[in-house]
């Protein structure tokens, strides 16, 4: 079914076509610049003398403007529109991704909060843009835009050290390379911006701020979301010097980070396709939450035997959490508008909880210079997380 256009009308096969194209682009490039640093953690700490405390910054850093920016997108919405507002969210990921190349911490922090405050605006807007254009299949688009920011995650993860190492061509321009792909959704995002929808109907952003800080519903979206996130972006940025420590190879290493993110492509596909077909998503939730426990425990044993079997269901378990996550915002609103109000509500909040992650577990580490009290800590955020999703799982809408 094409998507209806703000004037009533509907887009014809090649335009969905070429909207669909967009939507997977833009998704592929939400994660490629984050998910390429933690393979080249070791690296980088060699070359730029950086503690893990600011290592773990590094990773937080685009997750503190994922809060920041998350619950400011409608007034760029408002002002600008979702297609122009996803368009400059491109060019300021080009810029901020080619920005690290400057041999500079300046340079490298700036570019990476640059990056941050783009990918921060990709992520509310996806959610809304399958809410306004493809109301009757927001289960399969979810899970086929969530499964590319999975995709990209692991293709980053595994060709990180290959590029820097194998190739010469060290981390800098490891990190610069991922600016070629968001160039080129860029490009093809062009035709969009006459597609440019009206947000004149949006609320205020007082009105919107104060109808999602009343919402229960809201807020168990948002912190299930936020507690999904901080799992994700310590598993991202430390799961290699765990394993390191475990005697593993920092190659080996690299590749499981990318297995893990693999394995949560599957995840992010199958988890909001089945779960939009389900009125009642809980147990989804506890399901996802036993998987998550088993691999994080198996994780502080000493012995690497099976490894690669508690990655891999490690990364199910998280990537089917994040779409699931995502299913919550368009399952949860009444429309596109208290979509992108809740999409950035969740995200805004969500990604503020999560942005203490990797610094935290930095911190931990080098407090105890031991990976099981860190473990320990995610193990004891599953629990709250497992009580939140128990209940953003409940069928229900957002409190008018």
């Amino acid at each position: 079914m094409p998507p209806i256009e703000k004037d009533g009308s509907r887009r014809n096969r090649l335009q969905t076509g070429l909207l669909i194209s967009g939507i997977i682009l833009i998704a592929l490039n939400l994660r490629p610049a984050l998910a390429s640093v933690g393979p080249l953690i070791a690296e980088i700490r060699e070359s730029t003398g950086l503690s893990n405390s600011l290592l773990g910054l590094l990773t937080t850093l685009p997750l503190i403007a994922f809060g920041l920016v998350s619950m400011l997108t409608t007034l760029f919405t408002r002002r600008f529109g979702i297609e122009k507002t996803l368009f400059g969210a491109l060019i300021l990921l080009t810029i901020g991704i080619l920005a690290r190349l400057i041999q500079s911490p300046v340079a490298l922090f700036g570019g990476t909060l640059m990056l941050g405050i783009a990918i921060a605006l990709g992520n509310v807007l996806l959610p809304s843009l399958v809410k306004r254009d493809f109301p009757d299949k927001s289960g399969p688009l979810t899970s086929l835009y969530s499964s590319m920011m999975g995709i990209g995650a692991s293709l980053a993860a595994g060709l990180s050290v290959p590029i820097s190492k194998g190739m010469g061509l060290g981390w800098r321009y490891t990190l610069a390379l991922w600016s070629l792909p968001a160039f080129i959704a860029l490009l093809i995002w062009i035709p969009q911006l006459r597609y440019n929808t009206n947000s004149s109907r949006l609320s205020s952003f007082r009105k919107a701020l104060k109808k999602m800080a009343g919402s229960a519903t809201a807020w168990q979206v948002a912190v299930f979301m936020g507690l999904q996130s901080l799992a994700f972006y310590v598993i991202l940025a430390w799961l290699p010097d765990i394993l390191q420590s475990r005697g593993l190879s920092e190659s080996y290493s690299g590749w499981m980070l990318s297995l893990s993110q693999g394995t949560g492509v599957l995840g992010t596909l199958l988890i909001p396709y089945f779960a939009g077909k389900k009125s009642n998503q809980q147990s989804i939730v506890w399901m996802l939450i036993l998987m998550e426990g088993v691999c994080l425990a198996a994780l502080m044993l000493t012995d690497t035997f099976g490894v690669a079997v508690w990655v891999s269901v490690l990364g199910f378990a998280l990537g089917g959490s994040f779409g699931l996550a995502l299913l919550f915002i368009v399952l949860r609103s009444h429309d596109t508008q208290e979509a992108t109000e809740l999409s950035g509500m969740a995200q805004s909040a969500g990604y503020i909880l999560a942005a203490i992650g990797p610094i935290l577990i930095g911190a931990l580490y080098d407090l105890t210079g031991n990976w099981n009290v860190p473990l320990g800590f995610l193990l004891g955020v599953l629990v709250i997380k497992a009580g939140f999703g128990h209940f953003a799982g409940k069928p229900k809408k957002v409190e008018l």
